[in-house]
């Protein structure tokens, strides 16, 4: 007997009327009564009485009733377990996960103490920090990127600036745009990174259009391209800088969304409860 049948039996045992129980179920009400005489059918018995009120178990849905609720409370327990057992990966982009804030990982681990978790910290050719590969159950990352297939939801928005050299001519500015920085040198992300990516850390500007810097995989190697050889680079307000560098706001530049993200084809309850505390939920 199929759990699904089970769980749709149960719905309008508890409901007494179709329309409430297809409501519950997200679903339609035609298919719902298919699948009840369906399992009715295969037990050779009546489980429901149908009126224009609605509908009552007879004695023998009753029955099932019972045997249906402790099957499923059975299934329910045994996947909460498998869930619980299993590795969970979280991808991340430079510090994203610290970035997401101390509460997430309390929170997480309070609701589910038996799950092991594992990092998973990609380069900048990556920004879904392979989610797509299946490296990842989750990310933690910034937009913007290709989200076919991917659901992603916004954590919040960061002002970007231009980093500089504590001595640079425009590090003393209150705010700068990026015209300001048209003849430096711009670190470039390696060839094949995704293009949405790419070019908004071009300082939104198609590649190519920018004085070409060093070539930089990770925000260490762009800080340092910038300490070493004064090459433009944008951060997102909060990142922390090194001595030497300084942070000045661009207000022509788009706010960097922290956002965390999930392969839309392989959500989970477990990926679900992990969205919902990231936006502030338990």
């Amino acid at each position: 007997m199929e759990l699904r049948l089970l769980r749709y039996f149960v719905a309008v045992a508890e409901e007494r009327h179709f329309g409430r129980a297809a409501a519950r179920l997200h679903m339609t009400q035609p298919p719902l009564s298919r699948a009840i005489r369906q399992l009715e059918n295969d037990l050779g018995v009546v489980l429901l009485l149908r009126s224009a009120a609605g509908v009552e178990p007879t004695a023998a849905g009753t029955t099932l009733y019972a045997e249906a609720r402790t099957l499923l409370d059975q299934a329910d327990r045994a996947r909460a377990r498998v869930t619980a057992a299993a590795t969970f990966t979280i991808g991340t982009l430079a510090d994203g996960a610290g970035e997401a804030g101390t509460r997430l990982a309390a929170a997480f681990r309070r609701l589910h103490p038996e799950v092991s978790i594992r990092f998973r910290e990609a380069d900048f050719t990556d920004p879904t920090t392979g989610l797509r590969a299946g490296l990842a159950d989750v990310a933690l990352t910034r937009s913007p990127f290709d989200e076919t297939g991917i659901s992603v939801r916004v954590l919040r928005s960061d002002p970007v600036g231009l980093v500089l050299r504590t001595g640079d001519p425009l590090a003393g500015r209150a705010s700068l745009k990026l015209a300001d920085a048209a003849d430096r040198p711009w670190f470039q992300l390696p060839e094949g990174t995704d293009p949405l990516w790419r070019a908004y850390w071009n300082g939104a500007a198609p590649v190519g259009e920018r004085p070409a810097g060093p070539v930089v995989r990770t925000v260490s190697e762009c800080l340092q391209a910038v300490l070493w050889n004064g090459s433009a680079g944008i951060a997102p307000l909060g990142h922390a800088l090194p001595d030497g560098l300084t942070w000045v706001p661009l207000t022509d530049m788009p706010p960097s969304p922290l956002v965390v993200a999930w392969m839309t084809g392989r959500e989970s309850p477990l990926i679900r409860s992990f969205a919902r505390i990231a936006l502030g939920g338990v």
